[in-house]
């Protein structure tokens, strides 16, 4: 039997009819016999087409509100029956049912109505029961059936017929029927996950990946799951590698800290920041931010937390970056950072952000909360003889931001709202307070009066005593070691001041 097969007849049921009438226009074109219901039905009829009610295949009504239209064996059978078997041939002619070579369905939108707010009851009858059905029957039995799951998938179906002259292959059909799956698991997903309440359960799904240039290296493949467009406008540059990605994610969750402070500038090079400062204008932040470490910030993610203007443009130019990101620009700003053909540039929406981060980790995966704590004055507990001044109050938090947001273990110091050195994911606490104190004195950074965020504990006394040396006055630190008198006890004798805030942020 051959595998190309001539559509005859077509089940039409759907929710968005958008782009549907080209599509039954050249089914009547050529000569298919048209099913429907309801809505839809109305919908063919109103384009002064024939279209047979599925009552008259089923001699049954609709019932229940219009929850029960097309569940019947007479549909199902003229969806479900094999071409190539004799005794489902035979049960066709004995209870005369219509064969039914495409199903056109478009579900209800479940997603939608939850993301509206609507009520329970609401979404409930937003929850599709025919249609699904039709869709996993239709993809079950694609080698005699086309199904066409979603109204993203009309314009294919439609540029097909009119190819094809209203004729599929098995290809064709079994294309249809893997997308078909896909929307029947994915809207099936998206039911559980609204009445899910077991938190060591996961389902995820994401219809909107695209294929990246490659993954981390050229060797390896790269894919993006997730939708980029709603959370940037790109402007200009090329495409973004898979390690742009990371290092735009480590940009939006670094600025996210100094959402609400004035202009600040940060400058990130292999996801951890280089460069950060907060100043009265944003120019001048960026300066400041690329004072920290201009080699490091040699081909590296810009962001900011206001509007790039055209003098901070003219100086972000001189430097050779990736990506540059900001909730807006001057148009005048715009012209200048396109002077360079591939720089990446990003307009940041509003946009928030999974509530859960996911990695993988052996055959599996590991999901944890977002880290929503960002230290603030009221969290600070000062544990020292010697108080921290206001000054170094602003430095402390300033300098837990940042730490907050590089891996562990790191060690950062800041002074007059500016980011002077870290050291990053060290294998020991004090190797990390070691490489921040080399990297200061390479780049000529005076640590007298500086402030030192760690992003745990410290179980002995060797980081203040090494930070008092180095000149740094305050220090703040979660706390929580059983020996923190160990290192309150040097800070009392020294006249450093520290502050715990009783929350850790390792960053593995």
């Amino acid at each position: 039997m051959s595998t190309t097969k001539k559509i005859q007849s077509a089940l039409i049921s759907v929710f968005s009819k958008d782009g549907l009438e080209p599509i039954v226009r050249k089914l009547h074109e050529q000569n298919v016999t048209l099913y429907s219901t309801g809505g839809t039905e109305d919908f063919i009829k109103n384009l002064g087409i024939p279209v047979v009610p599925v009552e008259d295949i089923t001699s049954f009504p609709e019932i229940l509100g219009g929850r029960v239209k097309t569940l019947h064996p007479k549909i199902f059978g003229g969806i479900l029956n094999r071409q190539d078997n004799e005794s489902d041939v035979q049960q066709m002619k004995e209870f005369d049912i219509p064969q039914i070579d495409l199903v056109i369905v478009d579900l209800y939108p479940f997603e939608k109505t939850v993301a509206s707010g609507a009520s329970e009851q609401d979404i409930i009858e937003k929850i599709d029961i025919g249609g699904i059905s039709l869709i996993r029957a239709g993809a079950k039995n694609f080698k005699d059936t086309v199904i066409v799951a979603s109204v993203h998938e009309y314009s294919l179906l439609l540029d097909l017929i009119t190819e094809q002259d209203g004729a599929t292959t098995l290809e064709n059909r079994r294309l249809f029927a893997t997308k078909a799956f896909h929307v029947s698991s994915h809207y099936d997903g998206a039911i559980f996950n609204y009445f899910n309440t077991d938190e060591t359960i996961y389902k995820e799904s994401i219809a909107n990946g695209q294929v990246l240039r490659y993954g981390e290296n050229p060797h390896q493949k790269g894919f993006f799951f997730g939708d980029f467009d709603a959370m940037f406008n790109k402007i200009h540059g090329k495409e973004l590698s898979y390690n742009n990605l990371l290092d735009v994610d480590a940009a939006v969750n670094l600025i996210a800290e100094f959402k609400t402070d004035g202009p600040t500038f940060a400058i990130l090079k292999h996801n951890n920041a280089c460069g950060l400062a907060s100043r009265k204008t944003i120019s001048e932040a960026y300066l400041a931010a690329l004072a920290c470490d201009p080699t490091s910030a040699f081909g590296g993610v810009l962001i900011s937390n206001v509007k790039i203007d055209l003098e901070t443009a003219q100086e972000i130019n001189k430097l050779f970056c990736e990506v540059v990101i900001a909730p807006a620009y001057d148009d005048t700003a715009i012209e200048v950072l396109q002077e360079k053909k591939n720089r990446i540039i990003l307009v940041q929406n509003e946009v928030e952000l999974p509530a859960r981060q996911v990695r993988t980790c052996l055959n599996g995966l590991l999901i944890q909360d977002r880290n929503n704590i960002t230290d603030n004055k009221e969290h600070l507990k000062t544990v020292t003889i010697t108080e921290p001044t206001a000054q170094e109050i602003e430095d402390l938090i300033f300098a837990s931001k940042i730490c907050k947001n590089t891996k562990s273990n790191t060690i950062v110091f800041a002074k007059n709202g500016t980011l002077i050195s870290s050291g990053t994911g060290q294998t020991s606490r004090v190797d990390a307070l070691i490489q921040a104190v080399d990297k200061a004195k390479a780049f000529g950074f005076d640590l007298n009066g500086a402030s030192m965020a760690s992003d745990a504990f410290f179980p002995f006394p060797d980081c203040v005593e090494l930070a008092k040396k180095a000149g740094i006055t305050a220090v703040i630190q979660p706390g929580g070691s059983i020996k923190d008198e160990l290192s309150i006890n040097y800070c009392n004798e020294n006249n450093l001041a520290m502050v715990f805030t009783g929350t850790r942020h390792f960053k593995h």
